[in-house]
């Protein structure tokens, strides 16, 4: 016997699947539909495969051994990710509706799980898009030679270089300075920085042009969006096996250090990629999936899709650690041609009697010979495998590890002008699923007034979103998008994602959700999806927010900053954040998650209040 809990009322809140036969056939202009089945395939991979997987998922391998982080990535792809994908994709095709209205009609007190999806979609697609005015930043400025951020500027006086580029690097000073102004603290607004308001407004504009009118205006724009990265990504890789350490670079990708795999943090973080690569819980997979035929294959389509990410990962990562091998090589010849350049002039030798080959050999006779002298030189540690683990979080891998690899190819503007095409494509196809998660939940909650048409409704959310981004336009703006990607995605679509597995499992049923499919699809889940969804994904999901919440309660918040007086500089500083920093982390974590229960709970009160009114009120008729 399988544990479902009561549920009156279901079969009046969810249509018959006779009716949904009928509403199959008679379903022409009421509600949208794909054009076709590629249509849907290719926006789901664009809403998916997102600019994480150039610069997230490629830090993450960094950060974990290389190829020991792809053993549970993949494994947990298929565990965690698959199941919740299927559900997604089946529970919106069965129900028609979007993420509100699917929780709504399974059971009115579970409304609450696609409001915490219409708040995380939102919160995402925020900071999501500054990234992409970031982006058009670097684009625009991508059509000259040199590009700007090859060599540093002339000061004032026009006598020299401006010292603080002097001390850091041409990219670093070009993002940090040049882009975004960047203070010194989170508390320090500085103001607007205007380049970056007038790319916020660019970038919105171009998601409101291309959602305006739904699915029918997106799913044209993806066949370019989601397949134009693929082919830059494929002309990248080519490009880069060619460059001197790209083999060195992929070696360190794909060769496992099996350590990694004891400590708990690379599963955590493992499974909490899986969220990000599929972008679970967003409440866009839904919407787009109520949009299909009622027969449409979503098991099928979870599989592909599934394929399609781990395959992309990995793909990305390639083409990345091309990259970063071609960088740590350079960084490697140029360390030890200046520790040869320094050995030659402490002892006056000849020019080639020390070279890369023999120069170990020669250090240590030196060294032990005339240690004294030695140790007065300026010699640099020049260790491949430490240059090869350099981690570059986030969008530092983007906007500093690429743009300076670009500046050292011939054609640099040409790589960079596809370079940041690419990140372009990536971003839109993938805000295009956020839109989605907003403005069908603000139409189900009838927040905005339904007799409007698709155009205002996604006019008027492009609008207020632009204006709350404004945020991010200041000169801490950098500070404000790194807290909203560590805060935003993590908590509240794990718990976002329990709740959904809970739901469908235990409130709707298993039972019933098998029989749904079969309707479908032609045939009943397998066991392997019967005791995924049941018990092996959301236990994963639960062991890693348990672990999440442990070790983030643990550590002290600091972020990292940009401060030329630093000691470290020119190495980021960091620092703690203020103590008032608890409740924007609230708002951005705790509020998601909490919706659920509050939401609940407010309408438990809610019909205990009604129900008295109205007892009394019969009581008070009883002559």
């Amino acid at each position: 016997m399988r544990l479902v809990l009561p549920n009156p009322g279901l079969d009046d809140r969810i249509p018959s699947l006779e009716d949904l036969k009928r509403m199959d056939q008679e379903e022409g202009g009421d509600r949208p539909k794909w054009d076709n089945k590629a249509q849907y395939i290719l926006t789901c991979v664009g809403f998916c495969v997102g600019i994480g997987n150039v610069w997230r998922f490629p830090y993450l391998c960094q950060s974990h051994g290389g190829g020991a982080f792809l053993i549970p990535y993949l494994i947990l792809l298929v565990l965690e990710g698959m199941p919740l994908l299927l559900l997604e994709f089946a529970i919106g095709q069965r129900l028609r509706k979007g993420s509100v209205g699917v929780w709504r009609a399974i059971n009115p007190y579970l409304t609450g799980i696609g409001i915490a999806s219409m708040l995380v979609s939102l919160l995402i697609g925020l900071y999501y898009n500054t990234l992409i005015a970031w982006i058009m930043w670097y684009l625009f400025n991508s059509f000259q030679s040199p590009l700007p951020w090859s060599q540093c500027p002339l000061n004032d006086n026009g006598t020299g270089f401006v010292p603080e580029c002097q001390r850091s690097s041409t990219v670093d000073y070009y993002f940090y300075r040049v882009t975004l102004n960047s203070s010194t603290s989170i508390a320090e607004s500085g103001g607007i920085h205007w380049p970056i308001v007038v790319c916020l407004l660019a970038a919105w504009t171009v998601i409101c042009i291309c959602y305006i009118r739904g699915i029918s205006t997106s799913g044209k724009a993806v066949y370019v969006t989601a397949i134009l990265p693929y082919i830059v990504l494929a002309i990248f890789l080519i490009r880069g096996l060619t460059l001197k350490g790209a083999f060195t670079g992929i070696k360190h990708l794909f060769t496992p250090d099996v350590n990694e795999l004891t400590k708990p943090t690379t599963w955590l973080n493992a499974g909490a990629q899986v969220f990000y690569a599929f972008s679970l819980a967003w409440g866009g997979l839904i919407s787009f999936s109520s949009y299909n035929p009622i027969h449409n294959n979503c098991m099928q389509d979870a599989m592909i899709l599934t394929g399609v990410t781990g395959f992309t990962s990995v793909y990305a990562a390639t083409v990345t650690y091309t990259i970063i091998g071609f960088r740590a090589t350079e960084k490697y010849d140029n360390c030890m041609s200046s520790n040869i350049l320094t050995l030659l002039n402490a002892f006056e030798l000849p020019e080639d009697s020390i070279t890369t080959s023999n120069y170990e050999a020669a250090f240590t006779y030196y060294n032990s010979s005339n240690p004294d002298i030695v140790r007065g030189l300026d010699i640099k540690p020049c260790d491949m495998q430490k240059l090869l683990s350099e981690g570059v979080e986030g969008t530092g891998l983007a906007f500093i590890v690429f743009t300076e690899a670009i500046t050292k190819m011939p054609g640099s503007p040409i790589w960079s002008v596809l370079f940041f095409i690419m990140l372009f494509c990536l971003g839109v196809s993938s805000l295009f699923g956020n839109i989605e998660g907003v403005v069908v939940p603000l139409k189900d909650l009838k927040i905005l007034p339904q007799k409007w048409p698709q155009e205002a409704l996604t006019g008027v959310t492009c609008v207020v979103a632009f204006i709350i981004s404004l945020l991010f336009a200041q000169h801490s703006g950098i500070y404000w998008v790194t807290l909203f990607d560590n805060f935003a995605g993590s908590v509240p679509l794990l718990t976002i994602g329990l709740f959904e597995m809970i739901a469908v499992a235990y409130v709707y049923g298993i039972d019933r959700f098998n029989e749904d499919i079969k309707f479908m699809v032609g045939y009943k889940p397998s066991i392997f999806w019967q005791v995924s969804l049941r018990f092996v994904s959301p236990l994963i999901v639960v062991v890693i927010l348990v672990f999440y919440l442990v070790t983030q309660g643990q550590e002290e918040l600091t972020y990292l900053v940009w401060d030329p007086e630093s000691e470290k500089f020119p190495a980021l500083a960091s620092v703690p954040y203020p103590s008032w920093i608890n409740a924007a982390i609230f708002l951005l974590a705790g509020v998601p998650s909490l919706a659920m229960p509050v939401y609940a709970l407010c309408r438990l009160v809610y019909v205990s209040c009604k129900n008295k009114i109205e007892s009394r009120g019969k009581i008070r008729q009883i002559p």
